[in-house]
């Protein structure tokens, strides 16, 4: 019995692996890399006859090269893709690629897929348990090793189908665009070599368990089509180019241990992308002084800069001087018309102060926030904790309520609403919007007791 328990344990774990995304990763939020990856992909998701309003590129905190979609215009990009990636042009490539399963509704298609070889799966342990039964055990374990693996052939096969047809369809993508297919292809051949060092190859067992072609018959396949496209010699941008390669410095230092970023980029190494991954890897490893020293030289090299300034201020105030960080993240927060995830720092440095003078200022900046921002869980939290210290409970409950309900912790949501509906006149916005978390969570939690 123990046996084929882990044997089906580990088939299930394998389709799980295949078929959904790991949910458990971490989302990393960055304004400035969110403004690249939106003006990277806006003109491929235009070439896919999608508005840009709509998909989003998303980047979560896993040092593996992948990429994913889930269902709806999410693309998910992973972190180790960014380290991995030689240039903007070729995550451009990748995300070309994910648009194409977008675009081919493949996640519905997936799922269905993936039922199906449950399914078979299914069929194959009852067959397996009716031989063990009957008393043969080995001719039981077989039919199940041969039910599991047709399953996985069966649903590996179509994937890579899927994967053949979205190849193809992300070239036509960056060609609408006017963009390149060189990165494409590099970024094929750097998979390329990845497989060799596995010892994967075409016509061997492991190609049969793989989810994907060979990165070698996808560079063969989309090779000519490429280069016949007029956008194949046409450069990439620079200014996209410049900006990928900040932006994948500053994650660098920011995942990545500290003592292997300061060995990539040593301190004899003055240019921007070094002094930018040193900050982020000097304030995560506990040297505040040195962080703060790289972060002013950036902004002595450009004091417009607004990452740079929200960068200063956010090591000033993270080391405790949330005075001194005002400054800088007010004018970040001004240069970039108020984004987001800047002016929520901004705010929490306001609150930091503990200063009853910056509460207005912190209010207008964190209402800001959550209006312009509907996934930001920290500026709501923000938004109570100024509401307390106004005395405004049923605000400060709402406030609460509207954290946990984006974070799914409907068990708290629910009471929190309440909470807020009780202390506010009755048919007002805000009264009505506690009604709308009570009654989304209540619907919720029947539809979690019906499963």
């Amino acid at each position: 019995m123990g046996g084929m328990k882990r044997l089906v344990s580990l088939f299930a774990l394998l389709l799980l692996c295949i078929t959904s995304p790991a949910y458990a990763q971490s989302i990393l939020r960055d304004a400035e890399t969110e403004a690249l990856l939106a003006d990277m992909s806006r003109d491929i998701i235009k070439a896919a006859n999608l508005s840009p309003a709509n998909v989003r590129i998303v980047l979560i905190n896993d040092q593996s090269i992948n990429a994913f979609v889930a269902g709806g215009q999410t693309v998910y990009v992973h972190s180790g893709l960014i380290d991995a990636a030689s240039s903007a042009n070729e995550v451009q490539g990748v995300i070309a690629h994910e648009i194409g399963h977008i675009t081919g509704g493949h996640v519905p298609l997936g799922d269905r897929m993936g039922k199906g070889a449950t399914g078979i799966t299914i069929l194959s342990l009852l067959l397996g348990a009716a031989a063990m039964a009957a008393g043969s055990a080995d001719a039981g374990m077989g039919l199940m090793q041969l039910g599991q693996r047709a399953a996985l052939g069966s649903y590996l096969s179509f994937s890579r189908a899927q994967e053949a047809t979205t190849d193809a369809a992300g070239a036509k993508f960056l060609s609408g665009a006017g963009i390149s297919g060189r990165g494409m292809i590099d970024f094929f051949k750097k998979l390329q070599q990845q497989e060799y060092r596995w010892g994967l190859k075409r016509g061997s067992d492991s190609s049969y368990v793989m989810s994907h072609p060979m990165s070698g018959d996808r560079v063969a396949t989309l090779t000519a089509d490429l280069q016949a496209d007029p956008a194949w010699n046409k450069p990439s941008d620079p200014q996209i180019e410049a900006r990928f390669k900040r932006v994948q410095a500053k994650l660098r230092g920011y995942v990545t241990e500290p003592k292997d970023t300061l060995r990539r980029y040593p301190a004899t190494d003055t240019s921007v992308t070094a002094r930018y991954a040193r900050a982020y890897a000097y304030h995560l490893g506990g040297y505040p002084k040195e962080a703060a020293g790289e972060a002013e030289a950036l902004v002595r090299a450009e004091p417009d800069n607004p990452y740079f300034l929200e960068l200063e201020g956010q090591i000033l105030l993270e080391s405790g001087k949330p005075r001194d960080a005002l400054a800088p993240l007010r004018a970040a927060t001004a240069k970039t018309n108020f984004q987001p995830l800047i002016a929520t720092t901004f705010g929490h440095a306001l609150l930091a102060t503990e200063d009853p003078a910056h509460l207005a200022e912190a209010e207008t900046v964190l209402r800001q926030s959550v209006v312009r921002d509907k996934e930001n869980p920290f500026a709501w939290y923000q938004l109570g904790m100024l509401y307390e210290r106004k005395g405004d409970s049923a605000r400060a409950a709402l406030a609460t309520a509207e954290r946990a309900s984006m974070i799914g912790d409907i068990g708290r949501a629910i009471p929190s609403a309440q909470a807020a509906m009780a202390g506010l006149p009755q048919g007002t916005p805000d009264w009505i919007r506690a009604q709308d978390i009570v009654m989304a969570g209540q619907a919720m939690m029947q539809d979690r007791k019906r499963k």
